[in-house]
Protein backbone atom coordinates (compact mmCIF):
# COMPACT_ATOMS: atom_id res chain seq x y z
CA UNK A 1 0.00 0.00 0.00
CA UNK A 2 2.78 2.58 0.39
CA UNK A 3 4.01 2.17 -2.67
CA UNK A 4 0.47 2.87 -3.87
CA UNK A 5 -0.30 6.07 -1.09
CA UNK A 6 3.23 7.40 -3.06
CA UNK A 7 2.00 6.98 -6.75
CA UNK A 8 -0.86 8.96 -5.11
CA UNK A 9 0.52 11.58 -3.59
CA UNK A 10 2.21 12.67 -6.59
CA UNK A 11 -1.20 12.10 -8.29
CA UNK A 12 -3.37 14.74 -5.86
CA UNK A 13 -0.88 17.12 -5.69
CA UNK A 14 -1.30 17.85 -9.54
CA UNK A 15 -4.96 17.39 -9.23
CA UNK A 16 -5.19 20.06 -6.13
CA UNK A 17 -2.77 22.43 -8.03
CA UNK A 18 -4.90 22.52 -11.61
CA UNK A 19 -8.10 22.44 -8.75
CA UNK A 20 -9.12 19.13 -10.87
CA UNK A 21 -11.14 15.99 -9.95
CA UNK A 22 -11.41 12.64 -10.49
CA UNK A 23 -13.70 9.46 -10.13
CA UNK A 24 -12.55 6.15 -10.37
CA UNK A 25 -14.49 2.65 -11.21
CA UNK A 26 -12.23 -0.29 -10.53
CA UNK A 27 -12.80 -4.20 -10.77
CA UNK A 28 -9.83 -6.73 -9.52
CA UNK A 29 -8.23 -3.92 -7.71
CA UNK A 30 -11.13 -4.04 -5.07
CA UNK A 31 -10.80 -0.36 -4.30
CA UNK A 32 -7.20 -0.26 -3.86
CA UNK A 33 -6.71 2.58 -6.45
CA UNK A 34 -9.82 4.70 -4.19
CA UNK A 35 -8.47 4.15 -1.27
CA UNK A 36 -5.07 4.92 -2.45
CA UNK A 37 -5.96 8.29 -3.00
CA UNK A 38 -8.22 8.49 -0.49
CA UNK A 39 -5.38 7.79 1.95
CA UNK A 40 -3.79 11.47 1.24
CA UNK A 41 -4.44 13.72 3.41
CA UNK A 42 -7.38 16.12 1.59
CA UNK A 43 -8.40 14.07 -0.92
CA UNK A 44 -11.88 16.19 -0.69
CA UNK A 45 -10.37 18.33 -2.50
CA UNK A 46 -10.09 16.11 -6.04
CA UNK A 47 -11.59 12.83 -5.39
CA UNK A 48 -15.14 12.96 -5.86
CA UNK A 49 -16.23 8.71 -5.84
CA UNK A 50 -15.26 5.22 -6.66
CA UNK A 51 -17.00 2.22 -7.40
CA UNK A 52 -15.52 -1.51 -7.37
CA UNK A 53 -17.78 -2.52 -10.28
CA UNK A 54 -16.88 -6.63 -9.80
CA UNK A 55 -20.22 -7.90 -11.53
CA UNK A 56 -23.06 -7.31 -14.05
CA UNK A 57 -25.13 -6.35 -11.45
CA UNK A 58 -22.72 -3.71 -10.00
CA UNK A 59 -22.14 -2.47 -14.03
CA UNK A 60 -26.06 -2.45 -14.14
CA UNK A 61 -26.33 -0.32 -10.80
CA UNK A 62 -23.39 1.69 -10.33
CA UNK A 63 -21.85 2.28 -13.86
CA UNK A 64 -26.23 2.50 -15.56
CA UNK A 65 -24.78 0.36 -18.17
CA UNK A 66 -27.44 -2.14 -19.35
CA UNK A 67 -26.52 -5.31 -20.97
CA UNK A 68 -27.41 -3.86 -24.59
CA UNK A 69 -25.25 -0.99 -23.76
CA UNK A 70 -22.44 -3.91 -23.45
CA UNK A 71 -23.29 -5.14 -27.21
CA UNK A 72 -19.73 -4.94 -28.85
CA UNK A 73 -18.15 -5.06 -25.47
CA UNK A 74 -16.63 -7.51 -23.15
CA UNK A 75 -15.09 -7.36 -19.63
CA UNK A 76 -11.40 -6.92 -19.30
CA UNK A 77 -10.83 -5.25 -22.75
CA UNK A 78 -9.53 -1.99 -22.86
CA UNK A 79 -12.94 -0.93 -25.04
CA UNK A 80 -14.58 -1.93 -22.14
CA UNK A 81 -11.94 0.19 -19.58
CA UNK A 82 -12.02 3.25 -21.93
CA UNK A 83 -16.37 2.76 -21.43
CA UNK A 84 -16.02 2.65 -17.56
CA UNK A 85 -13.60 5.75 -17.08
CA UNK A 86 -15.73 8.10 -20.00
CA UNK A 87 -18.40 6.66 -18.10
CA UNK A 88 -17.24 7.45 -14.40
CA UNK A 89 -16.25 11.14 -15.83
CA UNK A 90 -19.36 12.12 -17.36
CA UNK A 91 -21.30 10.96 -14.54
CA UNK A 92 -19.63 12.56 -11.80
CA UNK A 93 -18.72 15.88 -13.72
CA UNK A 94 -15.12 15.21 -12.89
CA UNK A 95 -12.05 16.31 -15.04
CA UNK A 96 -10.75 12.73 -14.82
CA UNK A 97 -12.11 8.77 -14.73
CA UNK A 98 -9.93 6.14 -14.44
CA UNK A 99 -10.50 2.64 -14.82
CA UNK A 100 -9.28 -0.75 -14.38
CA UNK A 101 -10.63 -4.27 -15.32
CA UNK A 102 -8.97 -7.55 -15.13
CA UNK A 103 -8.37 -10.92 -14.02
CA UNK A 104 -6.17 -11.27 -10.84
CA UNK A 105 -6.02 -15.11 -10.05
CA UNK A 106 -5.22 -17.20 -9.24
CA UNK A 107 -6.77 -18.59 -12.34
CA UNK A 108 -8.04 -16.45 -15.47
CA UNK A 109 -11.53 -15.02 -16.29
CA UNK A 110 -14.57 -16.84 -18.26
CA UNK A 111 -12.99 -14.54 -21.30
CA UNK A 112 -10.20 -16.27 -21.84
CA UNK A 113 -7.96 -13.88 -20.33
CA UNK A 114 -5.31 -15.14 -17.91
CA UNK A 115 -4.59 -14.44 -14.59
CA UNK A 116 -2.28 -11.26 -14.31
CA UNK A 117 -4.30 -9.64 -17.44
CA UNK A 118 -5.66 -6.00 -16.75
CA UNK A 119 -7.00 -3.26 -18.98
CA UNK A 120 -6.96 0.06 -16.91
CA UNK A 121 -7.80 3.85 -18.66
CA UNK A 122 -8.19 7.44 -18.38
CA UNK A 123 -10.95 9.84 -19.66
CA UNK A 124 -9.70 13.44 -19.29
CA UNK A 125 -8.26 16.32 -21.22
CA UNK A 126 -5.78 13.37 -22.10
CA UNK A 127 -7.05 9.75 -22.60
CA UNK A 128 -4.87 6.80 -22.57
CA UNK A 129 -5.81 2.68 -22.80
CA UNK A 130 -3.03 -0.07 -21.79
CA UNK A 131 -3.10 -3.55 -21.22
CA UNK A 132 -0.73 -4.75 -18.14
CA UNK A 133 0.10 -8.91 -18.47
CA UNK A 134 1.83 -9.65 -15.36
CA UNK A 135 2.68 -13.16 -15.77
CA UNK A 136 1.75 -14.09 -12.39
CA UNK A 137 -1.38 -15.83 -10.37
CA UNK A 138 -0.96 -14.44 -7.09
CA UNK A 139 -3.79 -12.73 -6.44
CA UNK A 140 -2.50 -9.94 -3.91
CA UNK A 141 0.23 -9.19 -6.04
CA UNK A 142 -1.46 -8.77 -9.48
CA UNK A 143 -4.10 -6.60 -7.72
CA UNK A 144 -1.44 -4.46 -6.05
CA UNK A 145 0.62 -3.88 -9.65
CA UNK A 146 -2.54 -3.79 -11.13
CA UNK A 147 -3.14 -0.53 -9.05
CA UNK A 148 0.29 0.82 -9.20
CA UNK A 149 -0.40 0.70 -12.81
CA UNK A 150 -3.40 2.75 -12.88
CA UNK A 151 -2.10 5.24 -10.82
CA UNK A 152 1.10 5.66 -12.80
CA UNK A 153 -0.88 5.37 -16.12
CA UNK A 154 -3.21 8.56 -14.45
CA UNK A 155 0.13 10.45 -13.37
CA UNK A 156 1.69 10.19 -16.69
CA UNK A 157 -1.37 12.02 -18.31
CA UNK A 158 -1.47 14.25 -15.52
CA UNK A 159 1.68 15.54 -16.68
CA UNK A 160 1.51 15.29 -19.99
Amino acid sequence: MKELVGVAEQVAAKLIARKQTIAVAESSTGGLISASLLAVPGASAYFLGGAVVYTRDARRVLMDISDDGMKGFRSSSEPYAKLLAEQMRSRFSCDWGLSETGATGPSGNRYGDAAGHSCMAVAGPASEVMTLETGSNDRLANMQAFAATALKLLLKNLEG
